[in-house]
């Protein structure tokens, strides 16, 4: 599919704080889009806001907060005067053994990667059909395979995966365009928190090759700004991704056997794992609910 010219769109981006939303916001903007970035750290997004090369604002918001969505997709509605883009992208993720996580985090990752998703698209929808527009869902390589100790993390890529291509049959013939990103492990904060944990660590470095790497953050995001352009159905942050989609029948099967000897191998080093939310957006994510609690 040819690429369109994003020159006077505007896109929103949920996690924009940092990582691959923030340097998404600066690729797009420098392709002359407007830019509507949403997150949990205000003085962050400011920041961000403040280097882009074109019209841009930021918002405050948790994207598992249905009223405070709807009020950010009116707010920027009002502020520039569509939507044409929406991306997907807020998550956070957690690590450790199933049955010893901590039971608030496990479900935190399924409430900010699917329902968080799923709210953010309710809310702009009605924008996206005004304006013919294109939604990105940010998955995960976690979507195509499962993997031992990311329980909650493959359930919810794996769950946002789903929804997002049935989202599609549904609005497409509304002119609404829907795409599904995939990334491996990616230089983020998230990637760099997991790996603070020495058995995280060890565990992905056993992977086999390429699944062991950690890939740059730039030919990532340029990889997505692509498939924006391009309205795709599916965007692969890396080369070989695409080649996962014709074997992942397999990979549970395979998983299950070769996982199973990988925990045993590490089993007397699984306790006292940190069980909570990884890397800065955990934190930030922990701090936005512990400061809505007092």
């Amino acid at each position: 599919m040819s690429r369109v010219s994003l020159e006077g769109r505007v896109a929103v981006v949920t996690g924009a704080a940092r990582g691959v939303g923030e340097l998404l916001a600066r690729k797009l903007s420098a392709r002359g889009v407007k830019v509507a970035l949403v997150g949990l750290e205000p003085d962050a997004l400011k920041q961000v806001s403040e280097r882009l090369h074109s019209d841009s604002d930021h918002w405050y918001a948790d994207v598992t907060d249905h009223e405070a969505m709807a009020r950010v997709a009116a707010e920027v509605k009002e502020r520039f005067g569509k939507v044409d883009i929406v991306v997907a992208n807020a998550g956070v993720a957690n690590g450790g053994p199933f049955a010893d996580s901590d039971p608030e985090a496990w479900r935190r990752v399924i409430e900010v990667n699917l329902i968080g998703s799923a709210v953010t698209a309710r809310a702009f929808l009605p924008l996206l059909r005004e304006s013919r527009g294109y939604l990105l869902q940010i998955a995960s390589l976690a979507a195509i395979t499962p993997a031992p100790m990311m329980t909650a993390y493959c359930a919810s890529k794996s769950g946002v995966e789903a929804y997002a291509h049935s989202l599609r049959a549904e609005v497409g013939h509304q002119g609404v365009g829907v795409g599904v990103g995939y990334l491996s492990w990616t230089d983020t904060d998230m990637v760099r928190g997991a790996d603070q944990d020495e058995v995280m660590r060890e565990l992905r470095q056993r992977l086999p090759w390429p699944a062991n790497k950690t890939y740059p953050l730039g030919p990532a995001v340029d990889r997505i700004v692509a498939g924006i352009e391009r309205r795709s159905s599916h965007v692969y942050g890396q080369w070989w991704l695409r080649g996962m989609q014709g074997v992942r029948g397999y990979l549970p099967a395979l998983i299950g056997t070769v996982g199973q000897r990988e925990m045993k191998r590490f089993a007397p080093r699984l306790q006292g794992m940190r069980t909570g939310l990884v890397g800065a957006g955990g934190s930030a994510d922990e701090q936005a609910r512990a400061t809505q609690r007092s």
